[in-house]
């Protein structure tokens, strides 16, 4: 190892910086009409770990049709794996792209901010204390669904990729859920990376404003203080200032109460449940950032504002790596140590908006209206003028919905995918060894409803539920999930069925919610009449619904079927979730 970062010196202090004319990305190249395709993309990452020994270009997996998902690895070290990267000690920095690969702007700038860093050298010592990770085009097939019409409102190149995955799915509600294949491949990197700061860069909708880029993070009550605090306290007043002294505008991300009229309300991005990047790295706490270029900006403007960013922040970490790290560690222990608890002890599942908010000047265009004879109601149009409107904006968040975390979950071997979505994002479990009853929590769900339509390919049903304690008998081969670890936020995530991305939530085990058993009105009507004059309070019950529910009352198979679900017919799973908690006391698997 010694040897090799000796060589790697040698030709560090060997090297010349070349010309960024000869090494231009297609965007420039073409003067920011055109993005490149994905062998142009692939191409030039192949060509500059070719030039260069502080880059490697290897890929991560393979689409469903079949392209290489590109990776290019950027290290002063020749730290070119996982392994490499620990040792060096160097923090670790994923630049994500193209997750919606008509939002290609992160794309270009990454090319060519690694060709900085590694051939012209203006950039040479954002490698100094970190390792970078660049994903030029994670939607590899949907970048390749190009075509000039993929999105309407977007101010060029000519032609950009598609917003989801050759399978229709989009990507950036995946990544707890884990449907895809590209994301199954993602989480194999990030587990085996580990990196410790990332990047997810976008092209934002909406109105039309001043700022060229938007900025948002996880720093609310559903990420560990010190991650948050490392965002808000060292990051961000560093990053936003400079971007500002380097002429471009930007803002932390926000919605319009009115998209046309910003004086009637202007609101943060809210909670970022763990569907989304940003929601899915603080539940591993890790800080990242989402950028947003804005659509309606011309699309040079809109790939120099990403390279900045990007480029202040790997300056950043650099200067301070110390501070990250830090709070990384603490995170991570806070995290094993209170199961994924706060200093509250309860786990934040959801967050609601509260009225805290600032006061800000916000900078916005000159807007008229017209009437649309197609629409049947004004549109509003957008002018160039400048117009500086004083709002409050609004971000303040408490939490929606909480739990006392268990200090393990069970989970029945027959519901194999829970294996393997536990595997794909690290999380350590066990089995049983024998046999045991143990004193548990379970879950009850009513009210089940289920949308007309599916959402992400899934059909997500709405519950409510009802939690029932009672001891209950666990075979060998359980799985055993404990929340001493690091990664305990996402085991409730994906196991508490009113977390808002769990398993249950996204349709895995819908089945629970079938009927497979039924009765015939001869067989089953004399039972019924038996209970009720055997249990006075439950025929009292069952002639209040008759008085109350007219449409219940003129419904004898609804009559008969009340109960049924009494009797001890009905089947005892129906509605009940099969994973457990055990709330409290040691857990062995002997």
């Amino acid at each position: 190892m010694i040897r090799r970062c000796q060589i790697v010196a040698v030709l560090l202090l060997s090297s010349t910086a070349v010309s960024a004319d000869d090494w231009q990305t297609t965007a420039e190249r073409t003067d920011y009409r055109e993005t490149s395709t994905y062998a142009e993309a692939v191409d030039y990452c192949r060509r500059l770990a070719a030039a260069t020994p502080l880059a490697k270009y290897t890929t991560f997996g393979k689409s469903p049709q079949g392209r290489d998902l590109p990776l290019l690895i950027l290290s002063r070290d020749g730290a070119f794996t996982p392994e490499a990267a620990r040792r060096s000690g160097k923090l670790v920095v994923l630049l994500q792209n193209c997750i919606h690969a008509g939002e290609c702007a992160g794309k270009e700038a990454s090319l060519a901010l690694a060709r900085d860093i590694t051939l012209t050298r203006s950039h040479a010592g954002l490698l100094e204390h970190v390792t970078v990770l660049v994903m030029p085009i994670f939607s590899a097939d949907g970048h390749e669904r190009r075509g000039p019409y993929n999105r309407g409102n977007q101010n060029g190149p000519d032609e950009m990729g598609w917003r989801v995955t050759a399978n229709n799915l989009n990507l950036n509600r995946d990544y707890l859920k884990a449907d895809t294949v590209e994301m199954q491949h993602w989480l194999r990197l990030w587990k085996a990376w580990q990196p410790d700061f990332f990047f997810d860069n976008h092209t934002t909708d909406g109105s039309d404003h001043r700022y060229v880029l938007l900025y948002a993070s996880a720093i609310h009550q559903d990420v560990d203080p010190a991650i948050a605090k490392w965002v808000t306290d060292t990051l961000y007043p560093v990053v936003t200032p400079a971007m500002g002294a380097a002429g471009h505008e930007t803002m932390p991300y926000f919605g319009l109460t009115d998209r046309s009229d910003p004086s009637k309300g202007v609101h943060g991005p809210g909670g970022m449940p763990p569907r989304f990047s940003t929601g899915y790295a603080a539940l591993c706490n890790r800080p990242s950032i989402l950028l947003e270029a804005h659509a309606l900006k011309p699309f040079k403007g809109r790939v120099r504002s990403t390279y900045e960013f990007m480029a202040q922040t790997l300056g950043e970490l650099n200067r301070r790596p110390e501070l990250l790290r830090e709070a990384i560690k603490k995170a991570d222990a806070r995290a094993e140590a209170l199961r994924g608890a706060g200093d509250d002890g309860r786990v934040t599942l959801t967050l609601k908006r509260t009225e805290d908010s600032t006061p800000f000047a916000f900078k916005g265009v000159k807007t008229t209206h017209r009437e649309s004879d197609i629409m049947g109601s004004e549109v509003p149009v957008y002018g160039t003028a400048p117009v500086d409107v004083d709002v409050q904006y609004s971000d303040g968040h408490a939490v929606a919905k909480a739990i006392n975390p268990p200090m393990v979950y069970l989970v029945p071997a027959e519901w194999h995918f829970v294996r393997e979505k536990l595997e794909l994002h690290g999380v350590r479990f066990s089995e049983l060894e024998s046999e045991r009853v143990l004193p548990v929590e379970t879950c009850r769900f009513e009210d089940v409803r289920f949308p007309a339509a599916p959402y992400e390919g899934r059909f997500r049903p709405k519950y409510s539920t009802i939690m029932e304690t009672h001891q209950k008998r666990f075979p060998k081969g359980t799985l055993v999930v404990p929340l001493d670890q690091s990664g305990a936020r996402i085991v409730v995530h994906l196991l508490e069925p009113d977390a808002p991305d769990s398993l249950v939530a996204w349709g895995f085990f819908n089945a629970i919610f079938e009927q497979k058993e039924y009765f015939e009105s001869y067989s089953f009507e004399p039972i019924a009449r038996e209970m009720a004059e055997r249990d006075p309070a439950l025929k009292a019950a069952f002639e209040e619904q008759l008085a109350d529910d007219p449409e219940f009352a003129a419904d004898p198979r609804a009559r008969l079927n009340f109960f049924y679900r009494r009797s001890p017919y009905y089947d005892q799973r129906h509605n009940v979730y099969p994973i457990a908690r055990l709330p409290k006391g040691l857990m062995t698997t002997d």
